[in-house]
């Protein structure tokens, strides 16, 4: 995708992306309310007040709109758009209906690995042979995986949809000098993204519901392969990129599992769930990620450069750190609880 688009397109687009994510999700929040979609505090929840659900069809809707100039402005890759499109509104579609009335889990990962499969039929090839098993597993797994962690994650005010935003712009820079059509795509989300925040952050008036955050999960993992597949981003630089919530969520389930509990369960046992337990707030826990993601996006911009011979040696010590902080932080969070109950 190496040709580039004149600045007043990219301008006019990304604005129209805004607006249109601004107004759809004005009206979904109308929705929300005249239906009473909404989720109600409770034990394994982070919020004090009942708060509609479902916002994030806004940014579904903007994302659409984006990908339908794309038809048009860039033709060459049409069988990417389609692919992405496709997947998107899978994701986006089940997660519509679990909003509504919750499904089982079975079903929701049968459409997030359709949605990976019609995302891998859209690659024009995959290093080495073009549609090779390999690559369409990883892209599978890889969306999977994103899909649900986001949906993990969307637990406080503007967490999600902020750290979509944030590496949806690292990887616009990551692309280097100019602007082609997948970065225009990582453009568009971080429009849709942050036109969705001032409606979540720094207090809800709206939440993503599954729609909105399996829907961001997807669009993160589908530009992050493209992204790797297109030679702009080395592989081992996805991990670093999402670390925030990799290690959070990928931590927090592994010791679910080892304890033997149903990981599939809603729960606040994730550490930015104990840190506004403890009293954090909201709009600093989601900050405090936000500016781990920003750290994370300079390692993947500056590490080729700095570390040409040796690019995953900061990788892997970024993500080392990452680990270390996740369980010093949870040890004195869990400190802190004991001492609050003595």
């Amino acid at each position: 995708m190496s040709q580039t688009f004149p600045p007043a397109v990219l301008l006019g687009s990304t604005l129209l992306v805004a607006a249109v994510s601004s107004l759809a999700t004005a009206l979904a929040l109308g929705y929300a309310r005249r239906m009473a979609l909404l989720d109600q505090p409770g034990a394994r929840r982070s919020h004090a007040v009942p708060t509609p659900r479902g916002g994030g069809v806004g940014i579904v809707v903007a994302l659409m709109c984006g990908l339908a100039g794309l038809w048009f402005m860039a033709p060459e890759e049409r069988g990417l758009w389609l692919g992405f499109g496709a997947g998107l509104l899978a994701v986006a579609g089940i997660g519509w209906l679990d909003d509504h009335r919750p499904l089982p889990i079975l079903p929701r990962l049968a459409v997030h690995a359709l949605a990976g499969l019609s995302l891998a039929t859209g690659f024009s090839g995959w290093p080495g042979t073009p549609g090779d098993w390999a690559g369409m597993l990883a892209t599978v797994i890889g969306v999977m995986t994103l899909v649900n962690i986001w949906n993990f994650m969307d637990g406080i005010d503007g967490l999600a949809a902020s750290q979509a935003a944030l590496v949806a712009v690292a990887l616009v820079a990551i692309g280097g000098a100019g602007i082609d059509a997948r970065a225009i795509l990582a453009l568009y989300l971080f429009a849709a993204a942050a036109a969705f925040l001032p409606f979540n952050f720094p207090r809800a008036r709206i939440f993503l519901g599954d729609v909105g955050s399996g829907a961001l999960g997807f669009a993160v993992a589908a530009l992050m392969l493209v992204s790797i597949t297109r030679g702009a981003m080395d592989w081992f630089y996805a991990p670093v990129l999402v670390s925030a919530f990799l290690i959070d969520a990928g931590l927090t389930l592994a010791k679910r599992i080892l304890q033997g509990k149903r990981w599939w369960r809603p729960h606040r046992e994730h550490l930015y769930q104990w840190a506004v337990r403890r009293g954090f707030g909201h709009p600093p826990v989601t900050i405090a990620y936000a500016c781990w993601t920003a750290a994370a996006a300079t390692v993947c911009l500056a590490g080729p450069s700095l570390f040409p011979d040796g690019a995953v040696a900061p990788a892997c010590a970024f993500l080392a750190v990452g680990v270390a902080a996740w369980c010093g932080g949870r040890c004195r969070l869990l400190r802190m609880a004991r001492e609050s109950r003595a």
